[in-house]
């Protein structure tokens, strides 16, 4: 017989029901308190998450507020008295690419004009007067000071950068040595010589039916001429049989672009100190330079030591060297290095980068190449060796090269368009006045534009921007302008020293390869633009297809 349960039975049943349901709807709690942790620990991660985050962004936002603050604040922004302003140096950014160009193009409605910088107003003039101002009236005042502090890397205390006794110790040194009879001479034959070598370089790329680029040629032919009249160094760069060379124009070029980069990088101090970006790359480039041109002066000072006949020596490094015997204390090897790499700069870039601008604009008018080609064969009286490049190349006296005035007005006429050096600046050592009225207070810096001069048309003409080499000329012979009007090569005390050695390397390279050959661009489509940087480079080079216009004579 089946037991019938109890009551009491049910009740431990019902108890015991009661028991596990409570149990589970505990754990049940426990879980959702343990989902509603986890979602809190969740929200508490991604908030410390997000404010980790944030806080970089709001450094950088506080970063630009005060950075506005200081570019705007104390500036007079809207006094009649000062320039007017047309942007901060941010706006520099934005134009980079073609910053001569927005430069002209502001300088067309404003004369004179500013951008604010956080430190100081940055004026920019096209002024002849301005400049005059600048660079001779008050020359005192106007100082490369902490102007020039972003460009000491490359410039050092050179002659570029040096103010004061420093500048007049170097400019006294140098305009001696430049005056020289024996320099001259011996420049004559290197620049006769190297002209040979890129016309015999030019003639191999004809043979194959290549193309070249004239730009790349210039730049190594020049870096051959200026080594050897300035340190009495061959490097041979122009047949590429120095790689120490090739590495030495390329980290020169390379340092050139990334120095004058700083102008418009407001955190190129920040990355200096981090060795980061451009900087990095900046200071890598800066010690490849450094160890060629320590080697170069060591070497040049052993190998006088061992031929001990110091005062007949012609290049400027020896001259120097044989000063340096009489003041130690302040011609030091670095002092020597910022001679050199200042040379450099003056010598390379000015003559290479004009030239290859002048090839381009003979090419865009062959009708003036054709002229300069008839002034060479009305003044070089080389007929029997006119086929042969070495025997031409003795023919180019100074007296011939003197008598090239069709020839030194286009290349002037290619200064005015494309000078070498196309901003260039002053900072201002106490408060005031230009000629203009506009004032300038201490620590700013005056900008005086050569580029944006040279396509003025209150300046030069209604035909400001065309080339034109007959501007220059007077019943055949040419007539200088002003150095205020015409500043490719600098004014007042500061003019520069290497002038006419400029003139006379160019004239002779042209009156070689332009005798031998006919020049044609290679893309007659393709956009020639520039390379913002110190001086004018082409951007991408100048490639060129060369014809003879003789029959040549085995060399």
């Amino acid at each position: 017989m089946q037991k019938q349960p109890t009551k009491k039975s049910g009740t431990l049943q019902w108890q015991r029901g009661w028991y596990s349901g409570e149990r589970e709807r505990e754990r049940e709690r426990e879980r959702e308190r343990e989902r509603e942790g986890g979602s809190s620990r969740k929200m508490d991660l991604l908030s410390a998450t997000l404010s980790a985050a944030m806080a970089p962004f709001c450094l950088v936002l506080i970063f630009f507020c005060v950075l506005l603050l200081r570019i705007f604040m104390g500036k007079s922004l809207k006094h009649p008295q000062y320039p007017p302003v047309m942007g901060t140096t941010f706006h520099q950014l934005l134009h980079y690419n073609r910053l001569n160009d927005y430069f002209t193009d502001v300088a067309r409605k404003h004369r004179t004009f500013r951008l604010l910088a956080p430190t100081r107003s940055q004026l920019y003039t096209i002024d002849p007067q301005n400049v005059e101002h600048i660079l001779k009236t008050k020359f005192d005042i106007y100082i490369k000071g902490s102007f020039n502090d972003e460009n000491e890397d490359l410039f050092g205390n050179g002659i570029f950068n040096a103010d004061g006794d420093k500048w007049r110790q170097q400019r006294k040194i140098a305009s001696s040595e430049f005056s020289t009879r024996v320099l001259n001479d011996f420049s004559c034959v290197v620049f006769r010589r190297k002209a040979a070598k890129l016309a015999e370089t030019i003639l191999g790329f004809e043979a194959m039916n290549q193309t070249f680029d004239i730009q790349d040629l210039f730049m190594r032919s020049s870096l051959d001429s200026i080594f050897k009249v300035g340190f009495g160094v061959d490097l041979d760069c122009l047949e590429g049989s120095s790689e120490e060379g090739r590495a030495f124009i390329k980290a020169f070029d390379d340092s050139n672009r990334l120095i004058f980069w700083r102008n418009a990088d407001p955190f190129w101090k920040l990355k200096k100190i981090l060795n980061l970006g451009s900087e990095g790359s900046l200071k890598k480039n800066i010690k490849i330079m450094d160890d060629f041109v320590f080697g170069v002066i060591s070497n040049k000072r052993k190998l006088m030591f061992e031929q001990q006949n110091h005062n007949k020596k012609k290049d400027i490094l020896s001259r120097f060297l044989v000063e340096s015997k009489k003041d130690p204390q302040r011609i030091t090897d670095l002092y020597l290095r910022d001679v050199i790499l200042n040379f450099m700069i003056a010598g390379k870039d000015t003559t290479a980068g004009t030239l290859s601008w002048f090839f381009y604009l003979l090419c865009k008018h062959p009708l003036i190449q054709e002229k300069v080609i008839e002034e060479v064969r009305e003044v070089i009286n080389c007929k029997e060796n006119e086929n042969n490049i070495d025997a031409f190349k003795e023919c180019l006296t100074d007296v011939a090269v003197e008598q090239m005035h069709y020839l030194h007005a286009a290349l002037t006429e290619t200064l005015r368009l494309y000078p070498a050096v196309p901003i260039d600046g002053r900072s201002v050592d106490t408060d005031d006045v230009l000629p203009d009225g506009f004032r300038v207070k201490r620590g700013d810096v005056v900008f005086y534009l050569a580029y944006a001069m040279g396509r003025m048309t209150h300046i030069w003409g209604e035909d400001a921007e065309e080339f034109r080499p007959e501007r220059w000329l007077n019943n055949g012979v040419f007539q200088p302008e002003s150095q205020f009007k015409f500043v490719s090569f600098h004014a007042g005390p500061r003019i520069c020293l290497g002038k006419e050695f400029a003139y006379r390397q160019m004239k002779i390279v042209a009156m070689v390869v332009l005798h031998f050959f006919r020049f044609r661009l290679a893309d007659e489509k393709k956009h020639v633009a520039y390379i913002s940087m110190f001086t004018l480079h082409i951007d991408g080079g100048l490639h060129l297809s060369a014809t003879p216009r003789v029959v040549f004579d085995k060399f």
